[in-house]
């Protein structure tokens, strides 16, 4: 038996754009201990109305108005709950990463983030970012394998990884300043990486969950998408992985760094999505022959994809936010989690 205890946290600053927010905690029942019980936190992201309180206790009533015990400094709890948009928004807390992981304190994912950006210019930005894809490309949905653990760093040698081992010597050096505080994991240290890389080259504000558990070993070769592969072919890749149409060409604006051509190569912005449009390869003209990867001509020639491009290409507020979204859920896809 397992009694449910909601708590309900007011007073938040006029600037917080939520009243007031809900976890919830399940407790073995106090019969049932046999030593010191462990809470499950739910972060159910409701609003609630909010009750005033002078005092500096919080008491906190189960389902049935026991009291469980009091909060003795409500400024603690509010110090975690605050903390927690500021590394995910509250919904995409509750719908990308529930209460599986046990949420670093906000100094640590500051530490991170402060790090990173030391090491991650424009100039470094998409290798840094094609990091993430190749490390989180791997996953397969069908037997949940592969994904999001930073077991890219065994897979330097394969071909398609050509050139990362530059890319993760640039994190490695932050990393050991943030392991020298606190260690973190490869796979937090990459997703982060990339969700940086895209920032500051003028991309959106990406915010990625802290406590993946890294890899101890490769990931199956084989499984990322092939350059090669028709637009047919793409889809059905990325449908296994669990990616939708509309996410494969989100996340194909990512070629708007490095130098394929698609624009300023520092800069990320809807400039893919234009030039595919007006299919400079099919020029015989000198260098345009060479813009973009087989995979990005053939999705333009998809009238479903071209769909996605044409909007994007129209209006970047709606790929940034669309590609926050996916990139989110990719760097989620396939990993495991320290547990509470």
């Amino acid at each position: 038996m397992s009694s449910s205890t909601t708590l309900s946290f007011s007073h938040l600053t006029p600037s917080t754009s939520i009243s007031s927010l809900e976890f919830k905690l399940n407790f073995t029942s106090v019969s049932q201990w046999s030593s010191r019980p462990t809470p499950r936190v739910e972060s159910h992201a409701k609003l609630l109305a909010a009750s005033s309180s002078s005092s500096s206790s919080s008491c906190i009533n189960d389902s049935s108005g026991q009291n469980l015990f009091y909060a003795t400094s409500r400024r603690k709890v509010l110090t975690f709950i605050a903390s927690v948009p500021l590394i995910l928004p509250l919904h995409e807390f509750a719908d990308n990463f529930g209460a599986k992981a046990a949420l670093p304190g906000l100094s640590d994912y500051v530490a991170v983030k402060e790090e990173i950006r030391k090491v991650v210019s424009k100039g470094k930005a998409a290798g840094v970012l094609r990091l993430v894809f190749h490390d989180a490309g791997t996953f397969e949905k069908g037997d949940n394998s592969g994904g999001m653990n930073g077991s890219i760093r065994y897979e330097l040698e394969r071909p398609e990884n050509a050139g990362l081992k530059k890319s993760l010597k640039i994190l490695e050096k932050a990393k050991e300043e943030v392991d020298a505080m606190q260690p973190v994991s490869w796979a937090d240290m990459i997703a982060l990486g990339g969700a940086e890389a895209v920032s500051v080259c003028g991309g959106p504000t990406i915010p990625v969950p802290l406590g993946r558990i890294d890899s101890l070993e490769p990931d199956p070769e084989g499984k990322l998408p092939e350059e090669s592969l028709d637009a047919s072919g793409l889809k059905q890749c990325f449908q296994r992985k669990g990616f939708s149409t509309q996410e494969l060409v989100a996340l194909s604006g990512a070629h708007t760094l490095g130098g394929k051509g698609f624009g300023n190569p520092n800069v990320f912005d809807n400039s893919y999505f234009k030039i595919l449009l007006e299919k400079p390869w099919k020029s015989s003209a000198g260098m345009a022959s060479m813009i973009g990867l087989p995979s990005d001509h053939a999705i333009v020639e998809d009238d479903e994809c071209l769909r996605w491009i044409t909007k994007y290409a129209d209006d970047q507020s709606t790929f940034f936010q669309d590609f926050k979204n996916a990139y989110i859920k990719l760097v989620n896809s396939g990993a495991r989690w320290k547990q509470l």
